[in-house]
């Protein structure tokens, strides 16, 4: 059955991916980005017209959560699935860190997430016929790294995590799951020109992942009917272990 999906911050790295991967199995897909013209260039490059519509706005802003529901229905008449991927993370240490910086991570992160997720659940009740919402999150809020001073961001994305259990609990009854992908090292435009080698080491499959690889675990939460209120690590063994 054609399910229709609006994936936030999709019009590069994990989220543009994770939209190819839905229209490329024959879903509607909602894009969303701040910036309209990287937007087209996707929904283009996707190339299927008929199942893609788009939406700029900025995440952190309460209206974009609306704006998307509006368009799902409007386009293709309900929405299905959410998968919050849009986000921002940086490092910094802490005694550095701004009020400006650690409301650019609450907002975009976090409120982001918080409100996008209730614009799309007060549809989805309005459905009456369940949902899955997926966010992402990060394995580096249970298992920080020393030399990645990353508090700001690390606490917003801790929310997100605290979000999913406490809405699987909360949504059961109307059989909307939710869940969220935790990435460890992926190669993405966030990893940069870090060193892939030594950051591969610090997984037990002593490499980085591929930005496919947490794609494959999203489409698995987005269908799996009986689970909810799972934080999937997506490391390579990063958070199970340390290679000998």
């Amino acid at each position: 059955m054609t399910k229709t999906v609006i994936v936030t911050g999709s019009s590069s790295g994990i989220g543009r991916d994770i939209a190819r991967a839905f229209v490329s199995r024959g879903d509607n897909v909602v894009l969303n980005g701040r910036d309209s013209g990287r937007l087209a260039g996707v929904a283009a490059e996707l190339g299927a017209p008929e199942r893609v519509a788009t939406f700029a706005g900025d995440i952190g802003s309460p209206t974009t959560g609306s704006e998307l529901v509006r368009a799902a229905v409007e386009r293709f008449g309900g929405v299905d699935v959410l998968v919050n991927n849009a986000g921002i993370f940086g490092a910094k240490p802490f005694v550095d860190v701004t009020e400006e910086d650690l409301d650019s991570y609450l907002n975009g992160n976090l409120k982001g997430t918080f409100f996008t997720t209730q614009a799309v659940v007060r549809q989805l009740k309005q459905q009456g016929s369940g949902g899955s919402i997926v966010n992402i999150g990060t394995v580096l809020v249970t298992h920080a790294l020393a030399g990645l001073p990353a508090s700001a961001a690390l606490v917003s994305k801790g929310g997100v995590h605290a979000l999913t259990i406490s809405l699987a609990a909360e949504l059961a009854a109307d059989a909307i799951r939710v869940n969220a992908v935790a990435p460890g090292i992926i190669r993405t435009p966030l990893f940069g020109d870090r060193d892939e080698t030594t950051s591969g080491r610090l997984a037990l499959l002593n490499r980085i992942g591929e930005v496919s690889e947490t794609t494959a675990a999203v489409l698995y939460l987005a269908d799996a009917e009986f689970t909810t209120g799972h934080i999937l690590p997506i490391d390579g063994g990063f958070t199970t272990g340390r290679p000998a």
